[in-house]
């Protein structure tokens, strides 16, 4: 069974009526809209366009090209087939002519995770009548979403994470001065996860000092920097059990010193801190019932950081949604680089990373993982880092 046969209609209905919508109009083209190729037959093999109408009640609908019906095969549903654009285009008017659609669009862009649709489209389906109002609710809750298989692989890469990053912390910080390189702490890393049986789409980000100032920083061969005694290390990592799973994503910090400078410290504890003034947040609104609004988070991180001093310092958002993409489509911990006021539902998760990276000194980044279960908001790992390590 397809994602898009096993949704809850009754559900999606109730969102619909809040959306004042007709129905969800998924599209999607190379893959361009990530909601529809986690939902759609065929995933993101569509080299052509192609249309999926979901209405309140009643079939389903999907508009495809002629060359690519395979991964519509068995679909329980209407089939309007299409090669040419005259085609197309009755098909569409055919189907959606005066009916209001939620689509993965969001106004001026505020939103690009959930801005999937080319403004094109939109305005091919406005030009027949077709009213357009986002699908933002839709996506939480039915693509950003993890089963209970999916929480649970989640929770293992977690902890196998946590171990492998600790590990390979305490293993470097005692090699200051003698000749490990980012790269080559990166592979130990790579390798480690690769034993643990974990799966990993890119390479890990190691920095060492002015390193860890670049929060994207990747390290290269012949370029990358040496450790050195008494230098900040980040290691930034991420992975899951399987191609296609549910990844863990998480920062680890330590210093390749014996004697923490207080600066340093300093640093780390603010950041430390700004970590769990966003996880107290959002856990005590999921307490209280009130809407889990992703900039909230965002909010409560930042405070702390500029309480601090280091404002200026904190140049990306909180957090960012994950579901079978590392940054998924949910609602992201963000009133920084954008205001997304977007709430968490139960079954999402999202990772909450505040940094301060000073430029020429050295770079702090915390990160753990949140996910709503039965329980409520939950930390993965289980145990999350409160000190540097050192050797």
């Amino acid at each position: 069974m397809t994602a898009l046969a096993s949704l809850d209609r009754h559900l999606l209905a109730e969102g619909l009526d809040r959306l004042g919508a007709d129905g969800w109009l998924l599209f999607d083209f190379h893959g361009c809209n990530p909601v529809a190729t986690q939902l759609l037959p065929g995933g993101s093999l569509a080299t052509r366009r192609v249309f999926v109408w979901v209405p309140r009640t009643g079939p389903i609908t999907a508009i495809v090209h002629k060359i690519e019906m395979q991964p519509f095969a068995g679909f329980d549903g209407k089939i309007i087939p299409y090669a040419r654009h005259a085609e197309l285009d009755a098909a569409l008017r055919d189907t959606l002519a005066g009916k209001t659609a939620a689509m993965e669009v969001s106004a001026r862009n505020a939103v690009p995770y959930l801005d999937r649709v080319p403004w094109g489209v939109v305005d091919k389906l406005q030009s027949m009548d077709v009213k357009i109002v986002s699908s933002a609710e839709l996506v939480t809750r039915f693509a950003a979403t993890w089963s209970e298989a999916e929480r649970l692989e989640h929770v293992q890469a977690a902890e196998l994470l946590r171990d492998i990053a600790l590990k390979a912390l305490a293993g470097a910080v005692t090699r200051g001065g003698q000749g490990l390189t980012e790269c080559g702490l990166q592979g130990e890393v790579v390798a480690a996860m690769e034993a643990a049986g974990m799966f990993l789409t890119t390479k890990p980000i190691v920095g060492f000092g002015p390193n860890g100032a670049n929060p994207h920083y990747e390290p290269m061969p012949g370029s990358e920097r040496t450790l050195e005694r008494d230098q900040v290390v980040l290691l930034d990592l991420w992975g899951g059990m399987r191609q296609g799973a549910v990844f863990a994503d998480q920062t680890w910090m330590g210093f390749s010193g014996m004697a923490v400078p207080e600066r340093v410290q300093h640093v780390w504890s603010v950041v430390r801190d700004a970590r769990d003034a966003a996880i107290a947040a959002m856990q005590a609104r999921c307490r209280s019932g009130e809407p889990v609004l992703g900039y909230l988070g965002d909010q409560a991180a930042r405070q702390v950081i500029e309480r601090a001093g280091f404002g200026e310092f904190f140049v990306h958002r909180t957090g960012h949604s994950i579901d079978r993409d590392l940054h998924g489509s949910g609602p992201h911990l963000d009133d920084y680089e954008t205001h997304d006021d977007r709430a968490m539902l139960p079954g999402t998760g999202c990772s909450v990373e505040p940094g301060i990276y000073l430029p020429g000194e050295f770079g702090v980044r915390s990160e753990i993982n949140l996910y709503w279960g039965l329980s409520g908001l939950v930390i993965t790992p289980d145990v999350p880092q409160t000190t540097l390590v050192t050797p």
